[in-house]
């Protein structure tokens, strides 16, 4: 799960980072207010979507030489017209893709004078089973550039989760973004509750980009994204009161509600699985023969007919899929019940793309009978190449 920039701040303000005023307003008409209430004269007025590369977007309604969804102010008036003119409209980035995201709400923030711009993220360094602190001095929007380009910049530091954040590893974080002085005292306090805030509220991702050194030589938060582990999320009901479901795949959010493991992609081959290592092997041998999944969808080991009908009906729910291919390998799961739960499901619905089955496993006769007398339009499968030629020829055809 992720949140805005302005509640990520809010959450890190909680453990004491240094992090500016700010207000997040909804409608253009509180942009006033909110800048009176901040110390000025430089003002930030920043879009609000789950989506980085905001400073270098491109509003879809106002043309290309607008301004992005980040900018300067410099009076109240000008923070007034920035928000009239960015909320409500599409805001397109690198990470939004062409369709975009509509700007719900703007986050006014206090301007700050910068000296430098540097990197800091942490995440969950699977190659050690750690958390790291990943930093870089070449910090702002161009930092994927930077792992491209200049790798060596980029510096992993592992902490030991039985130590948490020593002396030592705040040294090494400094030293890799060359902090000195009041930066390198703030440093002392900063790294340590940073990791605490990661691991108490068990997120997958905290990246603070720029985290800035101010010409006063003191750090500062200046952006903040954070992630969330969806399975730890019973343990945190204030962190689940941020969800902003506006951001998110309307059809990712039905998934959830009945726990299946659902991620919308780009492609036109709806996908139903059972298993993450089956699923992938689906999808990847749908880009083997030429086309692209329309999703990730995994059911699960011990799913019942209403679980499937309901994966089914979010599956053809996507207006881009052209056909659908279900895979299943019937272990716990058995092929009876997928059987019973897409024949439901398309009678309730509607079949008005391309089905193919391939069922293996698990009372894999019984699920074959099923399908083939319910009377619908459902092509079998003997494998899972078999299946992606049949699913793949049927939309061509």
């Amino acid at each position: 799960m992720n949140i805005h920039e302005y509640q990520a701040k809010a959450l890190l303000k909680g453990y004491g980072a240094p992090v500016a005023e700010g207000v997040a307003i909804l409608k253009a008409e509180e942009a006033e207010a909110a800048a009176k209430s901040l110390p000025g004269p430089l003002y930030v007025v920043k879009s609000q979507i789950h989506a980085g590369g905001r400073g270098k977007g491109k509003f879809k309604e106002l043309g290309p030489d607008a301004k992005g969804g980040v900018r300067l102010a410099f009076s109240i008036e000008e923070a007034k017209a920035h928000a009239k003119e960015m909320l409500g409209n599409t805001l397109v980035t690198a990470q939004t893709g062409e369709a975009g995201k509509q700007v719900n709400r703007l986050y006014i923030e206090d301007g700050a004078d910068i000296a430098r711009e540097l990197y800091c993220s942490l995440l969950v360094d699977r190659s050690v089973g750690r958390v790291a602190f990943v930093v870089s001095t070449e910090g702002g929007m161009d930092i994927e550039a930077v792992a491209h380009d200049t790798p060596e910049k980029i510096h992993t530091i592992a902490i030991d989760p039985e130590a948490g954040v020593t002396a030592a590893d705040i040294a090494a974080i400094s030293k890799a973004l060359e902090l000195d002085g009041a930066a390198a005292e703030d440093a002392k306090s900063l790294f340590p509750l940073l990791y605490k805030a990661f691991s108490e509220k068990d997120m997958a991702l905290l990246e603070i980009n720029p985290l800035i050194v101010m010409k006063n030589g003191h750090l500062r938060v200046l952006d903040a994204k954070m992630s969330f582990d969806g399975n730890a999320l019973f343990r945190h009901d204030d962190v689940k009161a941020l969800r902003d479901e506006t951001e998110e795949d309307a059809k990712e959010i039905e998934a959830s509600k009945w726990d299946l493991a659902y991620v919308a992609l780009d492609g036109n081959i709806g996908c139903m699985v059972n298993g993450a290592g089956l699923a992938m092997a689906t999808m990847d041998i749908i880009k083997l023969y030429g086309k692209e999944p329309a999703n990730f969808c995994d059911v699960g080991g011990g799913a019942g007919k209403e679980k499937v009908a309901a994966a089914f009906k979010i599956i053809t729910a996507d207006p881009k899929v052209e056909g659908i291919l279900v895979n299943i390998f019937g272990g716990i799961m058995r092929c009876d019940v997928i059987a019973e739960g897409v024949v439901a499901a398309v009678q309730e619905v509607g079949l008005k793309v391309p089905l193919v089955v391939r069922l293996e496993g698990t009372n894999v006769e019984l699920g074959k009978k099923i399908l083939n007398e319910s009377g619908l339009a459902i092509t079998a499968a003997d494998d899972l190449d078999d299946a992606a030629k049949k699913i793949v020829a049927a939309i061509e055809a």
